[in-house]
């Protein structure tokens, strides 16, 4: 016997891909349905070789349904996923809306897969931010073997990660570029992304590091260890889809770049792609549709006692968003829920 899943925000990009991966993975579900905002009622969306007719979610009752996926914002998950909860569905949410509740799994299911224990309490559980996701892929392993102090990232973060909006903003200023009687003046971001990258993702806090920022640093101390220092600067780049990171890392124990690339190489959802020579390394181009998170660059860094460099490419609508959801709700199924 199978599971009952809903897909929540089904006609936007995660949600899409959210059927895709369902689909790909062979997710042993019995039914899937598509649920949307009423503006969007009736659309049809695939999932494998069928197609689904989107429903109402504001009228849909979740009562007999075993995971839902959300992918609909925290203004909207803070309205349904109560309510599908309180039904008996387990809500596995995108948003960032339940992340920093103590009484929530956030969980990165190659990472810390024994936080689904805590499903229990609220019948939730966390999707992480998606430049979170893929860099605690990568650091995990290594934390292990030789226990991370602290890590410095830098992000170039595609388009995508601010929805449909953000890659059509990228889209048309790019057509204006080479017709001088076009303007496209910014709307979803903050200045011209077409040609340009913006240091600013998300709002400004009062330390002055984005909220953004801010996420990285929190999740990954949830996730991996309260006790890693995080410092990030978070940067939109001209990508349509594939975030990548630049991540220097200090650990307690020596670790040798070769040791390194020998554990991550051994590593669930890691893909090692480090040759030095020219485009011996990975790119947001190459990264798209696949599951992997890329790990390119390993190398020592000279300047402190313990310290490694590494670039991390991801597709930030896989397993930075629907990809991570997907496995959260197999590890469910294997571990808690246990059908069929």
């Amino acid at each position: 016997m199978g599971y009952r899943v809903a897909v929540v925000g089904a006609t936007g990009n995660v949600g899409r891909e959210m059927l895709n991966i369902l689909a790909e993975r062979q997710f042993p579900a019995d039914e899937v349905v598509a649920l949307a905002s009423r503006r969007s009622l009736g659309t049809e969306v695939s999932f494998g070789d069928k197609t689904l007719t989107t429903k109402d979610l504001d009228t849909f009752d979740f009562t007999g349904y075993d995971i839902a996926l959300f992918a609909i914002g925290s203004e909207a998950t803070k309205t349904y996923a109560p309510r599908a909860a309180k039904a008996g569905c387990v809500v596995i949410d995108n948003s960032s809306l339940y992340r920093y509740d103590p009484e929530i799994p956030l969980i990165v299911p190659e990472v810390n897969p024994e936080a689904i224990s805590g499903v229990s309490k609220k019948n939730i559980i966390a999707n992480p931010n998606c430049s979170t996701a893929q860099m605690v892929v990568a650091l995990k392993p290594l934390h292990d073997r030789a226990k991370i102090k602290r890590v410095v990232v830098s992000t170039y973060q595609s388009v995508s990660g601010a929805g449909k909006d953000g890659m059509d903003e990228l889209w048309e200023q790019t057509k204006a570029v080479y017709n001088p009687t076009t303007e496209v003046e910014p709307s979803k971001f903050q200045r011209q992304i077409a040609f340009n990258v913006i240091p600013q993702i998300d709002v400004f806090m009062e330390d002055g590091s984005t909220k953004e920022e801010w996420k990285m640093v929190a999740e990954t101390k949830k996730i991996i260890d309260t006790s890693i220092k995080v410092t990030a600067t978070c940067v939109r780049v001209p990508v349509f889809v594939g975030h990548s990171e630049a991540v220097n890392i200090e650990t307690e124990d020596f670790l040798d770049e070769d040791e390194a690339r020998d554990i991550l190489r051994e590593s669930p959802g890691v893909m090692v792609v480090d040759k030095r020579e020219d485009g011996g390394y990975t790119t947001p181009i190459e990264c798209v549709g696949d599951f992997a998170t890329f790990v390119s660059r390993i190398r020592q860094d000279s300047t402190i006692e313990n310290g490694l460099n590494l670039w991390c490419v991801s597709d930030n609508l896989r397993k930075g968003a629907a990809l991570n959801a997907v496995q959260i709700a197999e590890l469910l199924g294997n571990r808690v829920l246990k059908k069929g």
